[in-house]
């Protein structure tokens, strides 16, 4: 379990450390203009090889395919701390991705091969902890390690993690016997990955590299669609697919799925706009507004833990109702603040959104988990964690749009007509105070203004969680509704021999 734990926390850490230096390093290398792949390459290639990785890990066990995914992790970061130019970088980006999204899913199945039902809310509690800690935790490193040593070792921090989870792992994990191999679906494997290149590609450069209406959106649009009829025509077909298509039938991984996509927009939404929000309107730089992510990790990790250890005794719905309602009650708060307020109201805000999300992610995942087939167990998990993965991507650009539609607005009311149209023609809030300094608390209460109705729809959004919730029904293993307390007091078979 600790090799696991510190497996999970250098992928989690990696995938925000870059934040804070992202810019030091793009300069450093002369590649500015390729800076936005450094944060590209990672989340692409960590969602492509989420499905991939969980899927084999059924088949051909847990263990190589954590070693083989720590061993990726380890080379890309080395790599990447060796870096001379930014496509090297990039690329080691991407090989970090990989390995990532293997070892993440697996490391989470891992947990219910080696824990009764009983024991897993309390494990995946951890993990749980431990995502959020990752997450949270890499902007305030980054920036630490930039400021003070080098942006290299941003990327060599890694390695002693990694390499202490592969000794831990190689010499504790059992192995699994591989029985009866079915022909791996390798060309379900290969249009799953178009069209999730695809989908995650348009909603990166959608409102950037063109418009949200326009022809390149029908086009890539189209294309996914074809892409996922494919998809599902293959998964029909093939012998042993790569996410099978009965999952869709089972209402917890359908309904679990679903929550799992919206946490997943709701933590990158907070993590990515909620520094800007401190930065411009309570004038934090960037590495004090990186460390106030701390007191969301703090209230992430303490319910996250607590939800894991009471699980057992009092099911699922309590946490997937209460975790909502207090995330959306924090968003609602966030709304309201703007330009002269105390920034430890915004610090117990976002403590309090931390208290939220730790609710769910675990419990979400024990409750999929414990109705799914122990063989399925890699194919279920890693398929709710893609839908995590793509939540945080689509996050990125729901927060965007929202935000830049209503700064638009704002800006229109704060100024005079004359005013506002000698602003640039883009929303670089930088910018505008640049062109105009004499608009500053004009243009910053705007951006306040846009920031308070983004929070405001996250936590509509959020809160859906809570509804979706009450359609859960707990299962045991795929054979039928019972409660996660009673599926949870007695071992199956196959708990047994594992054990």
């Amino acid at each position: 379990m600790a090799g696991l734990t510190l497996g999970m926390l250098a992928a989690c850490l990696d995938g925000t450390i870059v934040s804070t230096s992202g810019a030091v390093i793009a300069a450093d290398l002369n590649g500015l203009g390729l800076y936005s792949w450094m944060f590209t390459a990672y989340m692409l290639c960590e969602t492509l090889a989420i499905p991939i990785g969980g899927k084999l890990s059924d088949v051909y066990g847990r263990k190589p395919f954590f070693l083989i995914g720590m061993a990726l992790f380890v080379g890309g970061s080395v790599v990447a701390g060796l870096s001379v130019n930014i496509e090297m970088l990039i690329l080691s980006r991407a090989v970090q991705g990989v390995g990532a999204g293997i070892l993440m899913p697996v490391a989470t199945a891992a947990i219910a091969d080696l824990y009764s039902p009983v024991e897993r809310g309390r494990m995946q509690g951890v993990m749980g902890a431990i995502f959020g800690l990752g997450t949270a935790l890499g902007p305030v490193v980054g920036g630490l390690i930039t400021e003070y040593v080098s942006w290299h070792w941003v990327f060599y921090i890694n390695v002693p993690i990694a390499l202490m989870a592969l000794f831990l792992v190689a010499r504790q994990f059992p192995s699994m016997e591989v029985t009866n191999l079915k022909k791996a679906d390798y060309l379900g494997m290969s249009v799953l990955a178009l069209f999730l290149v695809d989908l995650l590609l348009f909603f990166t450069w959608a409102g950037n590299e063109f418009e949200w209406v326009s022809y390149e959106t029908g086009a890539m649009l189209l294309a996914a669609a074809a892409l996922l009829a494919a998809f599902a025509h293959i998964e029909r077909r093939a012998e042993d697919p790569v996410l099978a298509p009965h999952l869709f039938k089972n209402r917890v991984f359908v309904y679990g799925g679903i929550s799992l996509l919206i946490f997943g927009m709701a933590l990158t939404g907070a993590l990515s706009y909620l520094s800007m929000f401190s930065i411009y309107i309570f004038g934090l730089t960037t590495l004090e507004a990186g460390s106030l992510m701390i007191s969301m990790v703090a209230g992430l990790m303490i319910t996250s833990t607590l939800s894991g250890r009471l699980l057992e005794r009092t099911g699922h719905r309590p946490w997937l109702t209460a975790g909502p309602v207090t995330s959306f009650v924090a968003m609602v708060l966030m709304s309201t603040l703007g330009l002269g307020d105390s920034l430890w109201l915004l610090v117990a805000y976002i403590f309090l959104l931390g208290l939220g999300l730790g609710c769910v992610m675990s419990v979400l995942m024990v409750v999929v988990q414990n109705s799914a087939k122990q063989e399925e167990m890699g194919m279920t998990t890693s398929g709710v964690n893609l839908f995590r993965a793509i939540g945080g991507t689509v996050a990125t650009a729901v927060f965007a749009f929202l935000i830049n539609m209503r700064l638009d607005d704002a800006l229109k009311s704060n100024l005079a007509a004359g005013a506002y149209n000698a602003l640039p023609h883009n929303t670089d809030v930088l910018a505008f105070i640049t062109t105009m300094p004499q608009y500053a608390d004009q243009i910053l209460t705007s951006f306040a203004t846009s920031m308070d109705f983004a929070f405001l729809i996250g936590g509509i959004i959020v809160l859906l969680i809570a509804l979706v919730a009450q359609f859960m029904k707990a299962q045991d293993n795929g054979q039928g509704d019972t409660n996660v307390r009673e599926g949870s007091k007695e071992k199956t078979a196959d708990d047994k021999d594992i054990v």
